[in-house]
This record gives C-alpha cells, structure tokens and sequence, in this order.
C-alpha cells in the first residue's frame, strides 16, 4: 500500500521519510504544463467539466464489499510494507533484516530479490471461490506498487512478473478467475509516486565500513527499475509526493493505459490523489470511455485518495485508506484496509472477524464500501489467519448478507455511544452492545449490532414518535432465527426480545419492517 505502521518507521523520523499523510492527497496537479497525451474521442474528456458529469454505476453501490490482493516481490522478506523502500534506509528495521538475510544493498539490491518471488502455491481459482464465499462481489488486482514491477504481461516494461520472477501474468490469472466467478475485476496502481518513493535506492551508507559505497539503484543499467532519479526526494510540508517531471508522467500513462486497456478492467485504484493533473484526468476519461464502447454504459469505476473538497471530485469515489468518513456520504466511497500488514509479515498482528464485521457494518451505512486486502504469503498461499478470516465471514454473509449486498443508508447511520474517528489510519474502534448501525433495502430497515447483546436490545433510534420514521414498527425478525421475535415500542426506544442462542457469533442483525 501507500501507508505506513508507527512500526514501519521505527528508527526514522518523519522528516527522514519526507512525507506527510497530507502530502499523499493532493491530485499532483502544481499548474505546470504536462506532455500531451491521446486518447481516442468518447463521451469523456480530460476536462474538469466533461468528468464532473460522471456517476459512480449501481454496481459499486451495491456491491459494498471486495478483496484485494496487495501481494508482489515485497512478500518475499515477510517484514512487512514498502520493503523496497525501507531496505535502502539505515536505521530502518528492514534495513537490518536486509543486511542481515541477503548482504549489503550495494551488493544485493531489490532487483535481486525480484527472482526469489516465485508464487509456487498461487491458484487463483481456488482463493476466487474463498473469496466468494466470503461475500465478495468484486476483486481488485495489485498491478504495480511503487517498486515499478508490473505484475501483468507489460508491453514496454522488462521488469513484470510474465518474464522474470513467477514469469506467469498475475494480473491475466486473477481476471480469469474473477470473471469465472462472476465478479467485477480491478487493478491497483501505486506507480504514480514511484518515482520519488524510491529516491534511496540511489545513496549510499554514511558510515563505515561501507561509507560512500553506492546501492545498487545508483548502477545506469538498472535505471529502468530504480528509476533516474538523482535529486527529488519526498518534499514535505503538505506538498504532493508526486513528481514534476514530465517525462515520468507520460510513462506512467502509458503504463497505466497498458493495463486498463490489456483487461478491460471495471475498476482503477491510485494510492494518492488522481496524478499529474491533465495526464490523469485523460487516463480516467480514457477509462470511463473504454467501458462505454465495450458494455454502453459508463460502468467504470475510478477511485483515489483525495479530502472531498477536490474540484473535479464527481469523477471518482474517493478512498480512505484504513479509515472511515464521519456520517452518512452523499456519494459512495470506498475504505481500503487489510487483515494484517500490507505485504506478508511474520510479526504483525491479524484482525480478528469480529474486527472485519463491525467495521464493514460502520462503512456500509455511511453509504462506503470496504475494499479488503487479505494477506498472502509470497508463495501466493493464505496464512492460517486469512484462512480463519475468509472462513467466518463465509459463514457470516451466508445468513447476514441482505443487510450488506445492495443496501442503502437510511435516514441516520447508527445510534450507539461509539463512532470511529474520521480519516485516514484512523480505524481502531471497541464497539459495546448499544452500538448499531442501519441499512436499508426495500421496505426492510436492518440493525446490525456491532457488540454482542443478551437477551434484550434497545434501538432508541426507533421510539414511538422518532423523527427517523413515522410508522409504527409492525414486525421484527433475526436474520438466522426461525420466526418473528417479540418486541415492544414505547416512549424510550424499540425493545427487542432476543433468543437465548444467536445464529452468528458477530454482528447479530435484526430486519423490522413497518405498518
């Protein structure tokens, strides 16, 4: 992913690191002229007013929740995220561990770490069905990270997982399953901030015994993965982490370009803002178009990272990266999180289903959709934690699943005296039994309890004479229990008789329909 644990930077400050979390949100847009790029004719175009027209498709609305694979070479050390960053910068726990298992990053740099990715266990089709099962209606493939290695079957790029590494199309094999199981399929891209990300690979240690001794980015042979990238570094003080020169910025749209247009692909994700201004917004209309000449409607979906206050902002769902929007969204967004870190770890610690459950009910009734990367380890297989995960959220969604799939918020998201803080890394919240949240579909409104109540529940969102709705409550049942439950609606809030036995062990929901 883009982001980093207070573990990541263990042993560097935040001004060694050159970025800020605002810096990541900015559209990459500093009012200088980009290169020109084509893309053919179509009911989009690169201008603000042309993209503002665009409506997020009923698809991503209902679908709510995805599964992501957020899984390349960066596997390979099982330490964690941004690897290929970190293993440049003295101090840094994966500087060590990289010293330590491979040698000095003069003599064994990130490109040699490349072939140990082999991906000998990867059977798409089988994590498809999982992943299914688990309630997933769409699946998003990572394309390229910021370690510029493109995953798919790349046409200008020699450093992609078809010629080296597993030397399979990842990308291809993740689209064919996703297809045969019915699933809407995307890709994530992470090369737009490339190319200052990995401005260490080209120094050098500042101490002995190897002081001056150049990394292996610094060698012109491998430019074309380490990028030629001498004097930007990550500027701070709230300015973009992407980079001015343009030259960077065609390459990155015809790199992205190859991958939209080489899958037909239904939804982009960029880890930041929309890059470099008129370039970017040419490769999403491009997107939106592609989708119209092959389906006739505009059913892609673009999604990045951005405040909401962005000009142009209706032309994409804005993302929060482990986090969640404060209050119910006037327009769809997406919160992107994962099960454990983002690349394999062997000392991170997993989220439990209960911690998935709640936090996806909180999403959906903000009008948000959860998009969740579930950890592999570099052989493409599962760890038993993402195995114990996928197998309770199959058996969750199996009775729970109305109140997720094709719902939308009511007229309040939940009522309860805990709400997660709004924004970015912001995702940790102990949820008691009086927290609930509501959807909506058809006549149903559901209540989805995010702690585990016994024996009686109060909704005070639902009293007798409640502004949120007016008709009386004419029937209430559990989702998973056989006939109606007893209930009473007075002055003080609808109480629910619950059985002695609840059908799931997290999130319990109750549908109430109305006289």
């Amino acid at each position: 992913m883009g982001g980093y644990s207070k573990r990541d930077i263990l042993g560097v400050s935040a001004a060694a690191l050159g970025l800020s979390v605002a810096a990541r949100a900015q559209d990459g847009s500093d009012g200088r002229q980009s290169p020109g790029v084509s893309i053919p004719t179509g009911r989009y175009d690169a201008s603000i007013s042309s993209l503002q027209a665009y409506r997020t498709p009923d698809w991503f609305r209902d679908a709510k929740f995805g599964i992501w694979s957020h899984w390349g070479p960066q596997s390979v050390p099982r330490q964690g995220d941004w690897y290929a960053r970190f293993m440049y910068v003295p101090g840094h726990p994966h500087y060590d561990h990289h010293v330590k298992a491979y040698g000095h990053p003069s003599e064994f740099g990130y490109k040699d770490v490349i072939p140990l990715w082999k991906a000998e266990k990867f059977d798409p089709d089988l994590l498809m069905s999982k992943y299914v099962a688990a309630g997933a209606k769409y699946f998003v493939s990572m394309g390229v990270h910021h370690d510029n290695f493109d995953l798919w079957k790349s046409s200008s790029h020699r450093w992609n997982a078809a010629a080296m590494g597993p030397k399979r199309d990842i990308v291809g094999d993740w689209q064919k399953a996703a297809r045969a199981h019915g699933l809407k399929f995307g890709v994530s891209e992470h090369l737009g901030a490339s190319y200052t990300w990995w401005y260490p690979n080209h120094l050098y240690d500042q101490f002995w015994p190897k002081l001056g001794l150049a990394y292996d980015g610094a060698d012109p042979e491998f430019a074309d993965l380490y990028h030629d990238n001498r004097d930007e570094p990550f500027r701070n003080s709230g300015e973009s982490w992407y980079t001015k020169k343009a030259a960077f910025h065609r390459l990155w749209f015809d790199r992205i370009r190859d991958l939209v247009d080489h899958y037909d692909v239904d939804l982009l994700y960029s880890d930041g803002g929309l890059p470099f201004g008129d370039v970017g917004r040419s490769l999403v209309a491009h997107l939106y178009n592609r989708c119209i000449a092959r389906s006739g409607k505009a059913d892609a979906v673009y999604t990045c990272k951005d405040s909401g206050s962005g000009e142009y902002h209706p032309a994409f769902v804005q993302d929060v990266e482990r986090g969640v929007l404060k209050g119910i969204n006037a327009r769809p967004w997406q919160t992107d999180t994962s099960n454990g870190d983002w690349f394999y770890s062997d000392n991170f610690e997993y989220k439990t289903a209960s911690q998935i459950l709640t936090m996806m009910a909180d999403i959906v009734s903000k009008n948000g959709n959860m998009l969740l990367n579930v950890v592999q380890y570099p052989d493409g297989s599962l760890p038993p934690q993402s195995e114990t995960l996928l197998a309770d959220l199959a058996a969750w969604m199996k009775i729970n699943a109305p109140a997720i799939h094709g719902t939308r918020p009511w007229t309040i998201f939940g009522e309860g005296p805990t709400e997660t803080a709004a924004g970015m890394f912001q995702e940790k919240s102990d949820y008691t039994a009086k927290d609930i949240r509501f959807t909506t579909k058809g006549d149903a409104l559901f209540a989805i309890t995010l702690g585990e109540p016994s024996g009686q529940i109060a909704i005070v969102s639902l009293a007798s004479g409640n502004p949120n709705e007016p008709r009386a409550v004419r029937r209430v049942r559990l989702l998973g229990h056989r006939g109606d439950l007893i209930f009473r609606q007075g002055d003080q809030a609808l109480m629910v008789d619950l059985p002695s036995q609840l059908p799931t062990r997290h999130a319990s929901v109750l549908e109430i329909h109305f006289a």
